[in-house]
Formats: C-alpha cells, structure tokens, sequence
C-alpha cells in the first residue's frame, strides 16, 4: 500500500537525472524588448562535408527571461517545456554581462 496520502509519489533520483540531461546552450542575447522574453542568438560552427571549410550558422531563439538579463548579454538556456507559442526555452544562468 502507499504510504503516501496524496497518492502521488516523491521525485526520485532519476527524475532529476533526466531534469540534468536537457539541452543547454550559450548565446548572446540581442533584444529585450518583450516583458518576459528575451531572444537569444546561438551561433555554432562546423566543417563543411564535402570542401571541409569552416561554416558558420546561427539561430534565433526565444527564451523566458526571469534572471533579468539584457541586450548584449551572454547567457545559458536550457530547453524546457513550452511556456508560449514561441518559447520553449529558459535563461538558467547569465555567464557574462554586457560591458
């Protein structure tokens, strides 16, 4: 039987080992303007496969803003469930602030 009244069951420590496997990546953030949101340029660099020349691709992401970072910061976002129609990622950590 449960001993637990609320019927549900306490986090165990796989839980928090898959809340620690989410993605995370680093990005300057670029505006500010939104209350709660802030966007986030990820740029990542590859080789190309077939000419093996350095390619540089970047992204925009919107990500919820709760740390107060600002425009020209560099920040670290983890992936997380879908807060609005476009955000689905959080600022978990402001690395470096704007100078």
């Amino acid at each position: 039987m449960n001993d637990n009244p609320q019927g549900t069951t306490p986090a165990s420590p796989e839980d928090a080992s898959a809340r620690a496997s989410r993605k995370t990546r680093t990005g300057l953030v670029t505006s500010d303007k939104m209350q709660k949101t802030v966007t986030v340029e990820i740029v990542r660099r590859y080789a190309h496969p077939v000419y093996s020349k350095q390619v540089t691709r970047t992204k925009k992401i919107k990500a919820r803003n709760d740390l107060g970072a600002r425009a020209g910061d560099t920040v670290r976002i983890m992936e997380t469930r879908p807060i609005a129609k476009t955000v689905c990622w959080r600022v978990s950590e402001i690395v470096e602030r704007a100078k």
